[in-house]
């Protein structure tokens, strides 16, 4: 008896839901899938209805109305809604493995490098003079050897950059 109550309304819940579904913003598929659970609720609960192609029609009708009501108090953001909460624990783990990833780059650089770019990532936030005085070099040789420094350090990263790339 359900199989062909289904099995005949099938054409005629398609024909309703694709009739009705555009008016109201919605997808035909979507208000034929909430009309098949409203039936199957129904079936469950009261047994069929008396006139099931006039109950398929109301059905129809009313998700659509409810469909378009949704629709209407829906409104979307204008941008991108705001990280209230900030970062989540992933972002926090993938910072983490960057500054670790940065780190051991930096000590695997030649020379004086790896303290140079200690100095210029420590959190005291150190001053063209203070880093020269602690490495004891002059203050107007810091600005070629950093450059030479952060080159060195770009050749050892970008291999690592392009492996995480492929694999994205």
């Amino acid at each position: 008896m359900t199989y062909d109550l289904l099995a005949t309304l099938r054409p005629l819940l398609a024909a309703e839901a694709h009739a009705e579904a555009y008016a109201s913003g919605g997808e035909p598929g979507d208000l034929e899938q909430a009309v098949w659970l409203r039936l199957l609720e129904r079936l469950r609960a009261d047994g069929p209805p008396a006139d099931p192609p006039g109950w398929l029609r109301e059905a129809v009708r009313a998700e659509a109305r409810r469909s378009r009501h949704a629709t209407w108090r829906e409104r979307p953001y204008d941008g991108e809604p705001p990280d209230v909460l900030g970062p989540g624990p992933e972002q926090h783990a993938l910072a983490a493995a960057r500054r670790r990833a940065l780190r051991q780059a930096v000590r695997r650089l030649p020379g004086r490098c790896p303290r140079l770019m200690e100095a210029l990532l420590s959190p005291k936030d150190l001053t063209y003079r203070e880093i020269a005085g602690e490495l004891g070099i002059s203050q107007g040789s810091l600005g070629p050897e950093r450059s030479r420094c952060l080159g060195c350090l770009r050749r050892l990263l970008t291999p690592e950059v392009a492996a995480c790339e492929a694999r994205g």
